[in-house]
């Protein structure tokens, strides 16, 4: 039984967009249950209803569950998104991770297959040493981190070409996520999630 929890942060949609698609390709893979989590907002409500696409896309996904530890405790794979901040996570996204302190103590973040997908509005905005970012947290945690690499077709397309995670352009536009980026990310997921189960299926045989 593998289970998989998508988390990410979203201000507009973007990361929303590909976070959906990598829940929808895990199920697909074969995963036994999977959840789709945002983290908590971190920015004042008046200063979200100052940015028209930010409010609405915050009204629009209000009813998504937020990430707790439980979750990662419960997960055997972690899908994580989130827009870049001057090549970094959000700290929505950062504020999130840095509660794990006491699962980590306790070894519980151990061998989780962990993998991370980002947006930027620029190209060459960041998106590489935001998910290298992520990854100092998970060499911490113990666990295995699992980039799409270069190892499908669709990592090759003209609008992807990053092995270390998929990534979007968004231009600034809310919810503007090319196909490709879509398909990869679904391939980033699905790769995750097999691993993940081969991953378990081996340990619980040993």
């Amino acid at each position: 039984m593998t289970n998989v929890a998508v988390i990410y942060y979203s201000s507009t949609g973007n990361v929303y967009e590909m976070a959906k698609a990598a829940a929808a390709s895990a199920e697909k893979a074969g995963a036994d249950e999977v959840r789709l989590l945002k983290v908590a907002e971190l920015a004042p409500a008046s200063v979200v209803a100052t940015n028209e696409p930010w409010a609405a896309h915050a009204a629009a996904t209000q009813d998504i569950p937020e990430a707790t530890l439980a979750d990662l405790e419960w997960a055997d794979v972690l899908l994580f998104g989130t827009p870049t901040r001057y090549g970094l996570p959000a700290a929505q996204l950062k504020q999130f991770i840095d509660t794990t302190g006491g699962l980590w103590f306790q070894g519980k973040l151990i061998n989780k297959v962990v993998s991370s997908f980002v947006s930027t509005s620029t190209t060459h905005g960041g998106q590489e040493s935001t998910v290298l970012a992520l990854n100092n947290t998970f060499y911490h945690w113990g666990a295995i981190i699992v980039p799409p690499g270069f190892a499908d077709p669709v990592q090759f397309a003209e609008a992807n070409g990053n092995p270390y995670g998929a990534s979007s352009v968004s231009g600034n536009n809310p919810s503007n996520v090319a196909e490709d980026n879509l398909a990869s990310v679904e391939f980033q997921a699905r790769r995750a999630v097999e691993i993940g189960s081969a991953l378990k299926r081996g340990f619980e045989a040993a």
